[in-house]
């Protein structure tokens, strides 16, 4: 393997099935572009000099290093409230339809540093539906699961995050949600009883639970065809009859064996409910 990530994809395809080989973690259904970016950030954030074929032999040699990949190379970027029009479609939308069943099991899939999933826990708050949920919040990264369980994110952030939560229905100030302190906001534990976190790779693992709204935003964007085809298939099986499915602003059910299963629920938010 030579060191030309972009220009040389059959090299980075040969990282990653060795990878998977070595230890089972298979990213061999990224996108090639994004799985190429993501090892050329890892090689220039950590000053890494050699080629493919020194990285790989380095990460099969050191399991702590392999790890420190896996979690450099599966982080998303997200922020709380994201995209706050979907959130608006969803406290409007689809949580007043919700709200007819006795319990409600919500799934987000690639939670990262559990951004979504708080955001979600305050605007079950709000609607009067937190108490009989469970946010079952799960990444392939096992050290995001760690950080998003602790509900600390940066103060700097939450001027940007105020902002969401105004503009997707918010109805109460957003600072009454956490407390300041030492340059970080530590989040309402009372919405911590409502969440289960754990690690679950897409790629490999199976359905876990029954539930009535699953989000997996800005994930599939990193997967080629094949891949999305069978993560929307576990989806799929994961629903409950009339189920929903919400994807991110770039992804859609087009190319999917399951396309015709779904009917929109709010198409320009890319919200879907499971026929039956």
């Amino acid at each position: 393997m030579v060191g030309s990530i972009q220009d040389d994809r059959q090299d980075v395809t040969q990282l990653m099935n060795v990878l998977h080989s070595h230890y089972g973690f298979d990213f061999r259904n990224y996108a090639p572009s994004s799985a190429g970016r993501r090892v050329k950030h890892y090689m220039e954030t950590h000053k890494f000099k050699g080629d493919l074929t020194e990285l790989a032999k380095m990460l099969l040699s050191d399991e702590g290093t392999f790890a420190q990949f896996v979690q450099e190379f599966t982080v998303n970027v997200t922020e709380m409230f994201r995209d706050p029009l979907f959130f608006l479609s969803l406290r409007e939308n689809i949580l007043p339809k919700l709200a007819t069943y006795p319990m409600l099991k919500f799934w987000v899939a690639g939670c990262s540093t559990g951004e979504e999933v708080y955001s979600l826990a305050i605007m079950l708050k709000e609607e009067g539906l937190l108490d009989r949920s469970i946010i079952y919040a799960t990444d392939l990264n096992p050290q995001v699961v760690h950080n998003a369980k602790k509900g600390i994110f940066s103060l700097d952030q939450m001027r940007t995050y105020t902002a969401n939560y105004m503009a997707s229905g918010g109805k109460n100030a957003f600072s009454d949600y956490y407390i300041a302190k030492y340059g970080a906001a530590l989040f309402d534990q009372s919405l911590q009883k409502h969440m289960v976190f754990s690690t679950h790779n897409l790629v490999t693992d199976g359905s876990f639970n029954e539930f009535q709204l699953i989000m997996c935003r800005n994930v599939l964007i990193y997967f080629n065809n094949t891949l999305q085809n069978r993560v929307i298939n576990l989806f799929y099986e994961s629903l409950c009859n009339f189920g929903f499915l919400a994807l991110g602003s770039r992804e859609s059910l087009l190319f999917s064996d399951h396309r015709l299963d779904f009917v929109d629920a709010d198409r320009k938010q890319k919200i879907f409910k499971r026929k039956r």
